[in-house]
This record gives structure tokens, sequence and C-alpha cells, in this order.
């Protein structure tokens, strides 16, 4: 039976609607995402991506029957909720002033083998941001009624009911004790335990849509919408029904999240920015993360696009580019990064792919990733250079490359039908190959970097 799933897909950097039946792309439309200067701080422009979405949906219903309505959403924020409308802005996770309220919200923080959630920059622990909302700015923060993930902000905006949910919760905010399956010892410290909702799975009908919304887009009045699910777990769901653990999955774009299915806690670390999130079934998933996608364009700059040869050429200059370029994800987020060496115009995208490979090659060292098959999905999914390095310097693990960019979002369409009754599209393997000079380069590479003082 055809069942067309608009999903509602908030990115860091953009905004999608796209339609899919049973797995297969049906129509799509973007628009970038912006942030809003404040006040009260820089903050998610909510209304341009809601005409946005309204937009979208009236166009693609005249084309779709549209049978139910996901959000998938960017990690690391959230909303606060009043009677009928946003009680405060929904934070940019990148405003640093946060920062400033550091020595008293580092009384209140759980340890790490509580929350295996670690310390992290600006607002990137979604607990800081509401400690920030809570002291900061106690007028808006008192019309509160509810706190919910972004992902379900959306949902609530479509059908008016509040919820929870545990791939958004346990997304390195400081509120989830992984191990526990619960939520932990900062709610009650910080005093927002009412302001949480009933936890619902990712692939729970809220109910359906309001009826002006389905009026003013041409939708059916009983058209469902769904609980929702964080953005990076969404990428991780075809795999989980398709695979045996133990395996990884690279979710790629702005940043790199890599997802390890199947593998121990114990070698997480804070100081390397590894970290359980908890995926849609509420199991706890080792996993590493670093801004790559932003980390690649500054570093590339406008220098086309990378093939082996580039990269060959790179190894042989002896050219290295050392973490960290963004100020924030991995191991070296405080170190400012650097260029050392010569690098022609034509080879800075190479530049950029080979050291995207190196450091997610060294994070999934140190989360005892050394097993199972490596699935790189999103952004560098298409960058084969980039995926053909990861399995040279990773020889024991087979790579292979989703071959779409719609990973995200076709995972979150999975959630109106869990599980799904179709067939997986199957990632394509990437074939080995050898490198020259790439294991002197990354023995060098990565004793340089392991000199980093962090």
């Amino acid at each position: 039976m055809s069942q067309t799933v608009a999903v509602l897909d908030i990115g860091k950097t953009n905004v999608k609607l796209a339609l899919f039946d049973h797995g297969r792309l049906l129509w799509e439309k973007s628009a970038p995402n912006s942030i809003r200067p404040g006040p009260p701080y820089p903050h998610e422009d909510v209304e341009s991506a809601w005409r946005f979405f309204l937009d979208a949906l009236r166009e693609a219903a005249r084309a779709h029957r549209i049978s139910a309505i996901v959000p998938t959403a960017h990690g690391a924020a959230g909303a606060l909720i009043g009677e009928d409308d946003l009680a405060a802005p929904v934070m940019d996770y990148e405003f640093a002033d946060v920062d400033a309220i550091e020595p008293d919200y580092a009384a209140l923080r759980p340890p790490f083998s509580e929350t295996l959630s670690p310390k992290l920059p600006a607002g990137l622990n979604l607990g800081r941001q509401l400690a920030y909302q809570k002291w900061r700015c106690p007028e808006l923060f008192a019309n509160a009624k509810h706190f919910v993930g972004y992902p379900q902000y959306w949902s609530w905006r479509l059908s008016g009911v509040a919820v929870s949910e545990v791939t958004t919760i346990g997304a390195h905010t400081d509120l989830w004790a992984p191990r526990q399956g619960q939520v932990s010892s900062l709610v009650k410290a910080l005093g927002v335990g009412h302001l949480l909702q009933p936890m619902r799975p990712a692939f729970d009908p809220l109910g359906p849509i309001k009826p002006d919304i389905a009026a003013a887009c041409g939708l059916a009045p009983d058209t469902p919408v769904f609980c929702g699910i964080h953005d990076s777990n969404a990428s991780l769901l075809p795999y989980l029904v398709s695979r045996q653990a133990p395996f990884t999955v690279l979710s790629t774009g702005t940043w790199v999240i890599l997802m390890s299915v199947g593998l121990s806690l114990d070698q997480l670390d804070p100081r390397d920015d590894t970290l359980a999130n908890v995926d849609a079934l509420g199991r706890p998933i080792a996993c590493g993360r670093f801004m790559g996608g932003r980390e690649y364009a500054m570093i590339a700059g406008s220098g086309g696009n990378a093939d082996l040869g580039a990269i060959e050429r790179v190894i042989a200059s002896g050219a290295m580019a050392l973490p960290c370029f963004c100020g924030q994800g991995g191991p070296y987020a405080t170190t400012e990064g650097v260029v050392r060496g010569e690098v022609a115009a034509r080879d800075r995208a190479a530049l950029a792919t080979l050291y995207c490979a190196l450091v997610s090659d060294l994070m999934l060292t140190r989360m005892g990733a050394t097993i199972g098959d490596l699935i790189v999905e999103g952004t560098f999914a298409r960058n084969l250079p980039f995926c053909m390095a990861l399995g040279a310097l990773r020889p024991a693990q087979r790579v292979f490359a989703a071959k779409d960019a719609a990973g995200t979002a076709r995972g979150a369409a999975m959630l109106a039908q869990w599980p799904p009754s179709y067939r997986i599209a199957e990632p394509g393997p990437i074939d080995s190959i050898s490198i020259a000079g790439l294991d002197s380069y990354h023995k060098a590479w990565t004793a340089t970097v392991d000199g980093i003082a962090r």
C-alpha cells in the first residue's frame, strides 16, 4: 500500500521538506536556515522555517497525497513552550556567552560516568542552555510550561501535543543517564523536572495535524504527525534494521557523527569528544563527533574537488592540516588549526579530504571502533576520495558509501511505518586501494597531533 511520508528536516545549515514512498524519494525542496542575532541571544529563525514548511507542504500536496508527517532536527537545540507559543527563542548552540554561567553550572553538572555527555563549548550541552535561560532570562523562563527537544517542537507546532523523545534528550545534553535509561540528576538539581514531558518513542503518532494547518496546506484532516527524531539517529535507522552489529555509521554534514553499534562504552573519554548518544529504541550508542563539514570548507576554500592524484601530491609534499579549525568538536577543540607546509590552491580540497579522513580514523580508534563495517552517509558519501582514504587508513574494516545524500530524511520517513516492511537500499562498497605514502604520512600526522596539549 502506498504511503507518502513528508519529512521536515531542520538542519543547522538548511531546512528541507522531502517526500518518500517506501524509501523512494518523490519530491524535495530546501532553503537556507538562518540564525537571528537576538535579543535575548542568537536564536533559530523558526518563523522563517515555519513559513518555508507551510509553503512547501502546500506545493507538495498539490502533486502527492501526504499520508504522514515526521520531523527531524539537529541536536543541541530545545524549545521552552508557553501556553500556545514559544516562551523563549530557540537558542543557537554556537552562542558563546553561555560560558558565562560555567562556574555555577559546573557545580550542578553530573559526572561523565553518569551522563556519558562531555563538557562541550558554548551551548552544545542542552542542559547548560536551559540553565542560562533560567538564570539569565528569568522573565521568559517563568512563562514556560513545557520543554521539548527541537524535533518535538515541530511535532508540537503541527499537532499541539508536547512530548519528550530519547534520541534528542540523550544527545550530549547532560539531562540523560544512558545506562540507566532515565533523566539524570541534573534535572532535579536544576529544578526543571516539571517542564519535561512524558517520553514517547520517535515512531509514535502524536495525533492528527491541527485543522487550520491541514486546511491551509491542502492536507487531509486526519494526517498523523509523528514524534520525530534527532537527525544523526535518523541516519542510523536504516542500518539498525538491515545490519548485524558491530558496525559504525559516519553521518556527515556540518558535523561528522560517528555512531558505533554493538561496541562497548568503556573507551569513551570526554577529552576526545567521545560520548554516548541513544538510538530510537533507547539503547546507548558509542559516538564520536567533530565539525568535519565546516572544517572541510574552511581548509578547502575554493579549491575545487579532490581526487586521488591530488591526495597523493599532498602526501608527497608533507603538508598537513592540524586541528582544530572551527573551535568546537573533536579531541582538539581548544587548539587553533593550522596548515603546515605549502599546498597549491588546486589541492586544498585534497588536503581537507585527507584531514577529515585522518580525524575520523583517529576518533574511531579512540572509541574502540576497530571492528565491523564503516558506512559513510550524507555529504562525504559523495566524496569518493574521502571514502577511499578512510578505507586505506583502516584496511581491516570494509567501507561503504550511501548512494544519495537523503539519508537523514529517508531514515526519518521510516518512523511512519516502524519497523519498515520495505527493503532498505544497501550502501555501495568502496574498493580497497593503496595510497602512495599514506602509511608514513599517517604515522607522522598522528605523532604530531598526539603531541598537542588538550
